[in-house]
């Protein structure tokens, strides 16, 4: 890995990487294989999926090297969490070869089998770099902003941490969201579950058509709307069916245009 995939690639940015494994020699190997390359960044080693997926959404790396068979959440059901349009490039790296027609089928990179020759390592991390290249690389939310929306397949759920314990939250059932500092509060019924990604990045992951963002820092399952009213300034007050009251900012009316035009 001495040689810089991304210099035979021809892209000069760095390449920010996760190593996902539950055997930790085999993370450590891989690792320790990719920071022999200057230009990529091991930003985190994970030991399941459900660790990865809550790292994925926090750093958004570039690249993600994966375990096929790992307890609690394996290599393509992370993958399936992710979706299609909003992941970054992964490496199935196992030492299972009968899984390797599905890997290509949800769209890796690459499939490697253990024990993990270096220069076949090298040659996967090239073809990482090609794909990322031809999706004109940027950091993760706004990779999945730019993806037109038509037919997209949208995540029915979110993996929420909360004391050491881990959750799915459907995410139909989320009536608001609003920002706290750099996370997102979601708020479910009585309940509210704080959840490691940005305003903008949560709002790149929800279907347009079935949440509006109302305000910089809120976010409104529309569904959940009892009414609207104006307010002062072009503002506009905002009423759920459970009494919660919100502020609709005149900067995102032009959004309720785009719903009575049926432009979403």
């Amino acid at each position: 890995m001495a040689e810089s995939a991304l210099r035979v690639a021809g892209q000069p940015q760095r390449i920010r990487a996760i190593v996902v494994d539950d055997e930790p020699p085999a993370r450590q190997w891989i690792g320790g294989l990719l920071r022999q390359d200057p230009d990529i960044d091991v930003v985190d080693e994970c030991g399941d999926g459900y660790e990865a997926l809550e790292s994925i959404e926090r750093l958004s790396p570039d690249l993600v090297l994966l375990d096929v068979e790992m307890p609690g959440m394996g290599g393509f059901e992370l993958v399936e969490m992710m979706g299609s349009n909003s992941a970054p490039a992964f490496v199935f790296v196992t030492a299972f070869d009968q899984y390797a027609v599905r890997a290509f089928d949800v769209k890796a990179a690459d499939y490697l089998l253990k024990p993990v020759d270096p220069e076949r390592l090298r040659q996967a991390v090239r073809r990482a770099v090609s794909q990322i290249e031809q999706s004109a690389p940027k950091p993760l939310e706004l990779r999945a902003a730019a993806v037109p929306t038509a037919g997209r397949k949208w995540p029915e759920w979110l993996l929420v941490k909360s004391e050491g314990r881990s959750r799915f939250l459907r995410v139909r059932d989320i009536d608001w969201i609003e920002s706290q500092k750099n996370d997102v509060v979601l708020h479910v019924g009585p309940a509210a579950h704080l959840y490691h990604l940005s305003t903008s990045g949560i709002e790149a992951r929800l279907d347009p058509a079935r949440f509006l963002r109302i305000h910089r820092s809120t976010i409104v399952n529309i569904e959940r709307i009892k009414d609207l009213y104006p307010l002062f300034n072009g503002d506009y007050g905002v009423t759920l069916k459970d009494g919660t009251t919100l502020t609709m900012s005149s900067t995102y009316r032009r959004r309720l245009s785009a719903f009575r035009d049926g432009m979403i």
